[in-house]
């Protein structure tokens, strides 16, 4: 495991940097800067880093994970997840940010480095309109975490609302798979047909709700379980080889509100599934990871710190 890059140049709104990444159509890396509204390039074997789009709507001081949450290309038409950024939390915060639009916006190039961002979901008032089947929450129009494409649009995670989006280029919102229980879905993963949802579970997350289930015509299949604070999920190099990211152990139980506060410091771990699907460390140690890429047999992991980390020599 090596450090490949680190894409802040200063201090993180509330020690969070970002949490979301994709691989691009050219092979690059591409990360969220949700405290300076950014989306950053990396070049997955130098590590040099680029801001490739800016201008998109920054975090909010005291509204943990908000801001620009996930990144996911259609072609070479790249589109970003933002969250924690409405007029709810800018009045229940008392924040002097300007409200926005929290849901998915499409990045299109309007000159040379310059990046115009377009609304196309607003997925916040979708969601303050159509409540998920289970009463258990408290933000009107949920938090969403996480975004895959998926036929003519986009998967979304709501890890608070506790159910996984359809969401069209168009614009049109529908409900993909609503869980009604408190699972907190977070990463996506797509394999053919049939889309891997990764569940964190409800608080303190344990390793025992840590798990990944598969969605397939509207059926849920347990996968592999035992990650503490499962945040993402991917297939393996070569297609082979369940792997989740866990951030660790949540050292919050008992306290009151702490839902989205992240694990401890340098207790993640980078897991595989064994064919009993149970998950099984493979790297350990890990400060607090977001999310994750495979390019090759090389895993580049996101932590919340805004660092990039290569572990090579991974798959069979």
């Amino acid at each position: 495991m090596t450090e490949l890059a680190t894409f802040v140049d200063g201090p993180c709104t509330d020690d969070i940097c970002g949490t979301g990444s994709t691989v691009g159509p050219g092979g690059d890396l591409y990360v969220t800067d949700s405290t300076n509204g950014r989306i950053q390039r990396i070049n997955p074997w130098r590590g040099t880093v680029t801001t490739y789009a800016d201008g998109l709507p920054l975090q909010i001081e005291g509204v943990i994970g908000g801001g620009v949450a996930d990144i996911a290309f259609r072609g070479r038409t790249a589109y970003v997840l933002v969250n924690g950024v409405s007029e709810f939390w800018t009045e229940l915060i008392g924040s002097p940010n300007a409200p926005a639009a929290e849901g998915i916006y499409r990045l299109d190039r309007v000159g040379p480095g310059t990046t115009r961002a377009t609304l196309i979901a607003d997925i916040y008032t979708w969601s303050e309109d159509n409540p998920p089947e289970s009463p258990n929450f408290f933000i009107p129009g949920g938090f969403t975490y996480a975004m895959q494409p998926f036929r003519k649009g986009f998967l979304v995670t709501d890890g608070h609302h506790n159910r996984v989006l359809r969401v069209r280029l168009n614009g049109e919102i529908s409900v993909f798979k609503d869980f009604a229980a408190n699972v907190v879905p977070t990463g996506l993963e797509r394999v053919g047909r049939t889309v891997l949802v990764g569940q964190a579970g409800p608080i303190p997350h344990t390793p025992e709700t840590g798990r990944v289930v598969a969605l397939w015509r509207g059926l849920v299949a347990p996968l592999a379980s035992g990650a503490p604070l499962l945040v993402d999920v991917e297939i393996g190099p070569r297609h082979r080889g369940l792997y989740g990211l866990a951030q660790g152990d949540w050292p919050y139980e008992g306290q009151e509100g702490k839902e989205g506060f992240p694990a401890a410091p340098n207790t993640g771990h980078l897991m595989v599934s064994d064919r009993h699907g149970q998950f099984q460390s493979v790297v350990s140690g890990l400060d607090r990871p977001v999310s994750f890429e495979f390019i090759g047999k090389s895993a580049f992991v996101m932590t919340i710190t805004g660092k990039v980390l290569r572990i090579s020599g991974l798959g069979r």
